[in-house]
Parts: structure tokens; C-alpha cells; sequence
């Protein structure tokens, strides 16, 4: 059997190397299934990053945020809003589980059946991260970078806890808002405005 070696983080969660294991996308896959009650992403250095569940504020705000972008996206029509569920397969091989999402339909439209019903391989064109009380800002930060880096044209880290949201786009300095009232998803997003002050 092979040898797995991690780290347990303060926050709880578990990062295992399986470099070695080479785990394939149908047995992340089929771990993803057999273990609903924790999330898993797996990083592009072959990391298995296990979190157990959001608790009930972080919940609840990750609703709000999922609801608010879906609202828009169903009446905007051009493309297709996720919440914290889905997974992508990012073009450097991590799978990564935005808390909410939206793809190009265009983009979505030229998957394989196959391929919409895993995994995707893409990277969203718009993410959000929702920071929780347990999450690392570094971690959260690095992480809407590699978004970035494979893709993505716009992305919020949303940080409740400062009150403060860090704004993400291809080619420029990552801006830094201070308890703004809303956040402008244009031209991305065309018309999608976020109450942020609703998440404090």
C-alpha cells in the first residue's frame, strides 16, 4: 500500500501528499462520493487538501453569495452560475471547488457530456472565495492567484472577518476594498452588483 504523508493544519484542515500514489480523476472522484460530508481539492503539486464541513455562518453566507450570482446569471442568460459543490479541473491539473462560480455558456456548451458531468475541465470565468473563520488568508489568496493564472477573468475574496474584499484580475495588482457597500461584477459580469455589507 502506498506510503501518504500530511500535515494536519491548526484550522483542521488535512493536506496528504498521493505524488506518489498517483491518484487518478476517477479515484479522486469516487473518494469525492464515497465521503459526502467532507470536501476535497486536490492541488496542482498532487496535494490532497481535506476540509470538513462549513460551519453554520459560513453556511449561510455561502448560500447568500451562490443565490445572489444564480439570480443574475439565470436572468442574464450568457452563462452558467455554480455554488461550492462543483469541481473544475483547472488547466494546470488541481480541482478546485470555488465557492461560487460562473462559466461562459459558450464555454460549458463545448463540453462533452462526459465532461460536464465530472469534473470540467476549465476554469471559470468569475470565482469567489468566502473566507471562514478557520481559513488561512494566505491559503485563500494563493489560491484566487492560481485562478488567475489559469484563467479566470474575474475573482473576489471575500473576507468577513476584516471586512474586506480583495478584488482579482488578469494582468493588474490584486485591489484591496475596506468594508465597501457593493461589489460591480462589470464587465464580466455586466449588470451583477453584491451587496457585500448583507455577509457582515
Amino acid at each position: 500500500m502506498p506510503h501518504l504523508s500530511g500535515t494536519v493544519e491548526a484550522s483542521g484542515v488535512v493536506r496528504l501528499n498521493v505524488q506518489r500514489t498517483r491518484l487518478t480523476p476517477e479515484q479522486f472522484a469516487l473518494l469525492c462520493q464515497e465521503n459526502r460530508e467532507l470536501r476535497f481539492e486536490l492541488t496542482a503539486q498532487q496535494e490532497l487538501v481535506i476540509m470538513a464541513p462549513a460551519g453554520s455562518e459560513t453556511g449561510w453566507r455561502n448560500n447568500k453569495i451562490a443565490v445572489r450570482l444564480g439570480t443574475w446569471a439565470e436572468a442574464d442568460g450568457t452563462g452558467l452560475a455554480f455554488d461550492s459543490s462543483a469541481g473544475f479541473t483547472l488547466p494546470n491539473s488541481a480541482i478546485r471547488s470555488p465557492d461560487a462560480s460562473w462559466v461562459r455558456r459558450e464555454t460549458w456548451d463545448a463540453l462533452t457530456g462526459d465532461q460536464r458531468k465530472g469534473f470540467a475541465p476549465l476554469c471559470p470565468d468569475f470565482v469567489m472565495e468566502l473566507r471562514s473563520p478557520t481559513d488561512r488568508l494566505s491559503d485563500l489568496q494563493d489560491k484566487m492567484q492560481e485562478y488567475i493564472d489559469n484563467g479566470t477573468r474575474l475573482g473576489w475574496l471575500i473576507d468577513p472577518i476584516d471586512r474586506r474584499v480583495y478584488v482579482y484580475r488578469p494582468s493588474q495588482s490584486v485591489e484591496m476594498l475596506d468594508d465597501p457597500a457593493t461589489l460591480s461584477g462589470d464587465p464580466v459580469l455586466p449588470g451583477f452588483v453584491l451587496a457585500v455589507r448583507e455577509l457582515w
